[in-house]
This record gives C-alpha cells, structure tokens and sequence, in this order.
C-alpha cells in the first residue's frame, strides 16, 4: 500500500507556503495535492513553482468555491489517480499546522488506520481571548450534547482520512467551512471511529486568510452544529 496523501486547500497562499511544502515532502508521503482555490492572479507564480515540484500535483478552481468544495476536488483526484494509497492527510495552506505537528498525525493514523484522526488543538493559547476559549468549550459541550460524542475541536483541517471513506465524503453537504463539522457528524452516524491527537496551541493571525482553513468564531460553529442536527432530525420524520 503506498504512503498517504497530503490535500491542501489553498487561498491565496503565503510565499513560505512553498517551503512548508518542501518540508512536508520530507516527512515521507507519496505526494501533495494542491487545490488552488480560485486565488488572486498574483499568486500564480507561487502555484506555478509548486507545480513544478516533484510530487506536487496543483489542481485549479476557476473562482474561489470554498474549503468544502476543494477538499471534495482532492478526494476526488485521489480516488482516481491514486488507488493503491491508504489514506489522506488534510492539512492549512496557512502555517497554522507545525511540521511536527502533522508528522505527529501521520504516525498516530498509522496505529489508526480504521478511522479518521484528528490534530486537535490546544485553546489554551496567548493568541485567543479567554472569551473565544470558552467558546470552544461551549461549541464542544454542544456537540457532545446532541450527538452524544465529546469533539474536543470540531473545527481543525488536520485530519487523517481513510481512503475507504472518501466515496461517501463526497456526498457530504457543506462548500465552506461547514464541510468540516458535517464530515465529524456523518461519521458518527456511520459508526466510524474518531481518534483525537494533541498537537499545538490554536493560532490566530492578523490580518491574514487563515479562517479559510480554520475559523475560530464559536458562534458560527455551534450554529452550523445545530442546523445539521435539525435537518438530521427532519429526513427522519
């Protein structure tokens, strides 16, 4: 069985994106995939150098379509190229994940292979408010709540897949941000084990896109946790 794939979806990257996917490659996976997401045309001489990079695969939205969509246009490369690999790793474009804290994952998720694991991050951070903190938490107790299983960050883009199960995630709802929390909850729904892996403290950078990958605002999330249970309950009715 080859060694995993990494799928990153990009939004108008950082020059430094490209080392940090230089350093990726030396962690041992088969190969990179890219999904640039629709960003500004002055990005595309850092695309286009990740292109040509051995092991790099750069697949193109015309217009930004959300996180949701290029995490699906990944999966979907990979079903089809790449048969033989036995799971995904998702990964930010944005350095909000540590080397070591995705090398720390890819290790776990081989003691794991039957279930998605994921980075779970520290909120206990100088970065976040003591407000946004408690926010997780709530967001957290809401989640255990209706769907009888404690998230601890239902949020993160660090994540190991199995490639058995991107068949399905193909059909889960969700273009942005939601995808991520709809995939947690479908999984619970298909009885599919969920690992949680520490890794480092939550960051927030000024200024920058990085909720692309990783939104903090625990309103949005217990709000999106909330409307999957509703609409859950409804197709039950």
């Amino acid at each position: 069985m080859e060694q995993p794939i990494v799928i990153i979806p990009a939004l108008n990257p950082l020059p430094t994106f490209i080392e940090y996917t230089k350093s990726l490659l030396e962690l041992g996976i088969h190969s990179i995939i890219i999904v640039n997401d629709g960003s500004d045309s002055k990005y595309r001489s850092i695309f286009r150098e990740l292109s040509s990079m051995d092991q790099c695969i750069v697949l193109d939205h015309v217009e930004n379509k959300g996180k949701g969509r290029a995490l699906k246009t990944g999966f979907r490369y990979v079903l089809k190229h790449f048969p033989k690999t036995g799971s995904v790793l998702t990964v930010g474009a944005h350095g909000q994940h540590t080397i070591e804290d995705v090398s720390l994952v890819l290790q776990t998720s081989r003691l794991f292979s039957n279930g998605i694991v994921l980075g779970v991050r520290n909120f206990r951070s100088k970065d976040l408010s003591f407000k946004d903190a408690i926010g997780q938490q709530a967001a957290s107790l809401v989640f255990q709540l209706l769907f009888h299983r404690r998230i601890l960050d239902a949020q993160t883009g660090l994540r190991s897949i199995p490639k058995k199960d991107l068949s399905w995630l193909l059909n889960v709802p969700g273009d942005s941000y939601d995808y991520d929390i709809n995939m947690l909850i479908e999984a619970i729904k298909r009885q599919i084990p969920i690992y949680e892996i520490p890794i480092g403290q939550a960051k927030i950078k000024k200024n920058s896109i990085i909720h692309y990958d990783e939104i903090m605002n625990s309103k949005k999330i217990i709000h999106q946790i909330l409307l999957n249970f509703m609409n859950y309950h409804k197709k039950k009715s």
